[in-house]
C-alpha cells in the first residue's frame, strides 16, 4: 500500500516505521525540515507541507491507498485546535477529493466524552464536551463522519484515550516526580493506552476498519488514580502520595471528566489484541529504562 501519514510526531513516526517495516511505501508528512533525517532512518519518504496552508499540499505527488491524519496542534491552545484539527482536516479532504484512498482514519480523543460520575462511556455515549478544545475536536470528527455518510468517503473516527510510552505519559511521570495528590478518594477514573497499541490500532483500523464508524481506543482497565499509584508505590517501594482536598468549584482540565471508556467495540469488531492490556504491562515496561536519577 501507499500510505501517507499527516503528522509524524509521537504516534506518526513509530506507525509509519512500523508499516515501511512491513513493506508499504509510506510518506511522513511534517510541516517543516527539521526531521527529515528521523523520517529516512525510519523507513519514510519525507513530505513538507502544512496541513493549515492547502497551498502547500500541491507538491504531493500520487495517490494513496490509505491515509493517516494524525497531527497535532502546535501550542496546544483553542486558535491553534481549530486552525489544525478542524481547518487542517478539510484542506486534507477537499485535496484528496479528486482520488480519494481507500481508507483514512484519524485520530481523535476520548475528551469528546464529558461525563463526570464514573459511569462506563462507549461509541454511543452523549459527547457534550465542557471544554473549547474537546469542541473542536467533536466538530472535526463529524466534518470526517459526514463526509463518510453523505459522499462515501472512507474515513473511520479513533478515540484515543490518553497515551504514555517512549518516556511520556503524564501520571507515570509526575508519580515519579513525587508531584502526584490524591484528591478527596482518589476516585478519579484514568483512561490510558500505551503508544504502541495506538499504532496497533490505527493498523487495524486501516485494515479492518468501517468507514464512517468510531472506535475508542483505550486498554482493558479504566483504573482510579489511587489503585493507579497503589501498584507504582508497591512496585517502586514507594510511599503512596499524599492526599488533598478535593478541588471547589469547577476542576482543573485533567479533572474535568471522570469516566470509564469502554474498548468492547474495537477488540470484538476490529479484533485487536492489546500489547499492553492494562496500565500494568505497560508501566512495567517502561519502568525498566526508567532512570531515578532523571526523575
Amino acid at each position: 500500500m501507499r500510505v501517507l501519514i499527516a503528522g509524524c510526531g509521537f504516534v506518526g513516526l513509530p506507525l509509519g516505521a512500523e508499516l515501511a517495516r512491513t513493506g508499504h511505501d509510506v510518506l511522513g508528512l511534517r510541516r517543516s525540515r527539521a526531521a527529515e533525517a528521523q523520517l529516512r532512518a525510519a523507513g519514510l519518504t519525507p513530505v513538507t507541507a502544512d496541513l493549515t496552508r492547502p497551498e502547500t499540499l500541491s507538491g504531493i505527488r500520487g495517490s494513496f491507498d490509505w491515509v493517516v491524519f494524525c497531527a497535532s496542534a502546535a501550542g496546544g491552545g483553542v486558535r491553534e485546535y481549530r486552525e489544525i484539527y478542524v481547518g487542517g482536516l478539510r484542506h486534507l479532504l477537499a485535496w484528496l477529493t479528486p482520488a480519494p484512498p481507500r481508507k483514512f482514519v484519524y485520530t481523535g480523543s476520548t475528551s469528546v466524552y464529558a461525563q463526570t460520575d464514573g459511569t462506563e462511556v462507549d461509541e454511543t455515549s452523549p459527547t457534550e464536551p465542557a471544554e473549547e478544545t474537546g469542541q473542536i475536536l467533536l466538530q472535526a470528527e463529524s466534518i470526517l463522519l459526514a463526509a463518510a455518510r453523505e459522499r462515501q468517503f472512507p474515513g473511520v473516527v479513533l478515540r484515543l484515550a490518553g497515551i504514555y510510552g517512549a518516556g511520556r505519559g503524564y501520571w507515570l511521570k509526575q508519580f515519579l516526580r513525587g508531584a502526584v495528590r490524591l484528591e478527596g478518594q482518589g476516585d478519579r477514573v484514568l483512561n490510558m493506552v500505551h503508544r504502541d497499541d495506538v499504532v496497533g490500532a490505527v493498523i487495524q483500523a486501516l485494515q479492518h476498519g468501517r468507514a464512517g464508524e468510531v472506535y475508542n481506543v483505550v486498554d482493558d482497565e479504566p483504573v482510579t488514580l489511587r489503585a493507579c499509584c497503589e501498584w507504582l508505590s508497591g512496585k517502586l517501594t514507594r510511599v503512596l502520595p499524599a492526599g488533598a482536598p478535593a478541588p471547589a468549584g469547577k476542576p482543573r482540565k485533567r479533572g474535568a471528566s471522570n469516566k470509564r471508556v469502554s474498548n468492547r467495540k474495537l477488540k470484538h469488531e476490529l479484533h485487536y489484541r492489546f500489547k499492553h492490556p492494562t496500565f500494568r504491562e505497560g508501566f512495567a515496561s517502561e519502568l525498566q529504562t526508567y532512570d531515578p536519577a532523571a526523575a
